[in-house]
């Protein structure tokens, strides 16, 4: 690292801060609020470029194979993550079908091939303002990538039908298992500070509060609390049984898994799609007003609920990727069929808008007294 690349801005509360010199392995943290500035491993560019083409190789290979089989009364149906989309699209359901499709492939697909050719062009020691926009997109866009939150949804869906029908993994399963494996070391190995040091792109610093920050997050969180209701009144799933139909809403389902004895998943799809979204919108309900009215006496600790709201928000969509996948798989006639309900698309855009809302809320602003 060169002298004018040991001081830098923390971006998350403003602070000027100058980081060691050294190449060697180490950790540097915000000393005004504890935020993780930077991670130095060794030859990180080039693990990162490795485990970010073998996760490339493992997503394309996912796609072709059979990647889950279901059998029940006889009728025997197997998707490979194509065909299970393509399911979607015929039954009319292409919302959910795109929103699928762009979470767990394409924009997971676009942000590794981005992260291979920046940090292979890194590596080569090549410079030019591509490698600038590059760093910019892939930042801007990792938080979306949600390739991990499909395969648990994928375990839950499974638990959901295990007792009406026996269910075999394909290879594709496998396959998808290694790109999310090799996708979580790439993200690991990417640093953020130092792929911005190295290729010239400014760090996302606030320096300057945004004076619509606090507006834009209200507006943001209003929506979201909105759309939560329907959310949860409308039924985000029908099963049609032999003839019977039956609807699920978010707690509905919830409670039936209790019921019936599943008592892990019954708790996954609680947190996941009950606990976590209520909770985030009242911490950044919290934070908001904390910030409006200037009532900000403990920053370091309200950065650490803000930093939880961030980590947590794109999990909700479990319940969504669950009911993607079981309308994807469960499409035998008149024996079982289940079907999206019209909360699948209410609970998606609570989701998207909370991440929305902590993405356009100014930490900076907690320190602004300080």
């Amino acid at each position: 690292m060169q002298d004018k690349e040991k001081t830098t801005h923390c971006h998350e509360c403003a602070a000027k801060v100058t980081l060691p010199g050294t190449q060697k392995p180490h950790k540097a943290f915000c000393p005004r609020c504890g935020n993780l500035l930077t991670v130095v491993r060794a030859k990180a560019h080039q693990r990162t470029a490795i485990f970010s083409l073998t996760a490339i190789v493992f997503l394309f290979l996912s796609l072709p194979f059979e990647f889950i089989s279901f059998s029940a009364a006889g009728k025997t149906q197997s998707i490979t993550i194509p065909s299970g989309l393509l399911v979607l699209v015929e039954n009319n359901y292409l919302t959910l079908a795109i929103i699928e499709s762009f979470f767990i492939l394409f924009l997971p697909a676009l942000v590794l091939c981005s992260i291979f050719l920046l940090t292979w062009r890194v590596s080569q020691k090549q410079q030019n303002k591509v490698n600038k926009r590059l760093t910019h997109f892939i930042f801007q866009l990792q938080p979306w990538c949600m390739a991990e939150i499909f395969l648990i949804s994928v375990l839950v869906s499974l638990v959901k039908i295990v007792t009406l029908a026996d269910i075999a993994f394909g290879p594709a399963f496998f396959t998808f298992c290694g790109f999310v494996l090799f996708s979580t070391l790439t993200f690991i190995y990417l640093d953020e500070h130092q792929l911005r040091a190295a290729t010239g792109a400014r760090l996302p610093a606030h320096f300057h509060s945004h004076p619509t920050s606090v507006q834009k997050t209200w507006a943001l969180l209003i929506t979201a609390a909105l759309l939560y209701i329907p959310a949860n009144v409308w039924p985000i799933m029908q099963t049609n049984v032999l003839g019977q139909s039956e609807l699920s809403t978010i707690l509905g389902g919830v409670i039936l898994l209790w019921e019936s004895g599943s008592y892990p998943i019954a708790l996954i799809i609680l947190v996941a799609s009950v606990v976590v979204p209520v909770a985030k919108l009242m911490i950044l309900c919290w934070l908001n007003v904390r910030v409006q009215t200037g009532k900000v006496k403990h920053p370091r600790k309200m950065m650490s609920w803000y930093r939880l709201t961030e980590l947590i928000g794109k999990w909700s969509m479990v319940d969504v990727f669950v009911v993607a996948i079981l309308v994807s798989l469960v499409q035998l006639g008149g024996t079982m069929t289940i079907y999206p309900g019209p909360a699948a698309l209410s609970f998606t855009a609570v989701v998207v808008l909370t991440m929305f809302a902590a993405h356009s809320f100014d930490s900076t602003l907690l320190w602004k007294h300080k």
